[in-house]
């Protein structure tokens, strides 16, 4: 998921406590919505469609919205900024990478229509990264709703939560444990990048530098990535299936055309998640099993429920 930032200070806020992870993932109910607003999933899975249909990388997008909100998954990502406090839309791991925001909006728009103060943003971002990934012909999982939307934002926070793309495996591998996480839950959530694009400006040093990268396609990444500019020059992170959500990312970083420096760090000499990476490189019914089993585990990462938080009639601002 280009599921970063260049900081390399970890996560404000820690549930790594597999007791306190239970009594928050307990709290959501995949039919949270069935009597309050029955038609909430088939609004939002519509309007999913709609605009995967009309960019495929939007699926993407879509999903890592989801991903840069969670570590919370509180909708504070979709806030503005306000007298009171700077929001995370300006955060380094956000700033010209997340986008989405237009079609998250007209869903929240029709929600409130046709079930108005209901739906939370939160969960809005939750089923529309689950239905992206279905729609790019990626696996399905049961999206657990009863999110509640926070009511502030936090830039600093935001820039601390995202690992970096620049991150060695001993940090990857830390940073996922800080949240909780298994290696092999870090691995397989990396997967997401078989789908997505990259700025030049992230992926610059791995091409014109490293030397665990096959030399042909360190020099055709070099085509849209010069070495002194474009900074903002799009490429796909996996060049061979971008617009599929399958096990391509995995088999990439097997024959060394792993786009970031992250991403290659799963699979290197004498690696310790080199046969995980192998083992989703030849099964994509293993990668797409766990991958949806890690998307339950991360939604459920220190949701507000209850009386905590709001429904936001506009993910924008606070009520």
């Amino acid at each position: 998921m280009a599921i970063h930032s260049s900081n390399n200070n970890y996560f404000y806020i820690m549930f790594t406590s597999s007791l306190l992870f239970g009594i928050c993932s307990s709290q959501l109910t995949s039919n949270f919505y069935d009597s309050t607003c029955p038609k909430a999933l088939s609004i939002i899975k519509s309007a999913v469609a709609s605009a995967v249909a009309k960019e495929h990388r939007m699926g993407a997008s879509l999903l890592r919205l989801h991903f840069h909100d969670c570590f919370g998954c509180d909708a504070s990502i979709l806030l503005d900024d306000t007298s009171t406090f700077t929001g995370e839309k300006t955060a380094a791991p956000n700033l010209n990478s997340v986008r989405g925001f237009d079609v998250i909006d007209n869903i929240k728009s029709q929600l409130e229509s046709a079930c108005p103060g209901i739906v939370s943003c939160a969960d809005i971002l939750a089923i529309a990264a689950r239905d992206s990934v279905v729609s790019l012909g990626g696996p399905s999982w049961n999206v657990g709703l009863g999110r509640r939307d926070s009511t502030s934002a936090s830039k600093d926070a935001a820039t601390k939560d995202i690992p970096s793309p620049l991150l060695d495996l001993s940090g990857l591998i830390t940073a996922f444990s800080n949240k909780g996480f298994t290696t092999q839950e870090m691995v397989v959530l990396s997967g997401a990048h078989t789908t997505g694009q990259a700025r030049c400006q992230i992926f610059r040093g791995r091409i014109y530098n490293e030397t665990n990268i096959d030399t042909n396609f360190a020099t055709s990444m070099k085509s849209n990535c010069p070495s002194s500019d474009g900074d903002s020059n799009l490429t796909a992170l996996d060049v061979t299936t971008n617009v599929l959500f399958d096990n391509a990312y995995f088999k990439n970083l097997v024959n060394n055309k792993g786009l970031l420096h992250s991403d290659q760090q799963l699979f290197i000499s004498g690696g310790s998640t080199n046969s995980l990476v192998t083992n989703y490189s030849n099964s994509y019914s293993a990668f797409f099993a766990d991958f949806a089993s890690a998307m339950v585990k991360m939604g459920n990462l220190s949701p507000l429920t209850g009386t905590t938080g709001q429904i936001r009639a506009n993910c924008t601002k606070v009520n």
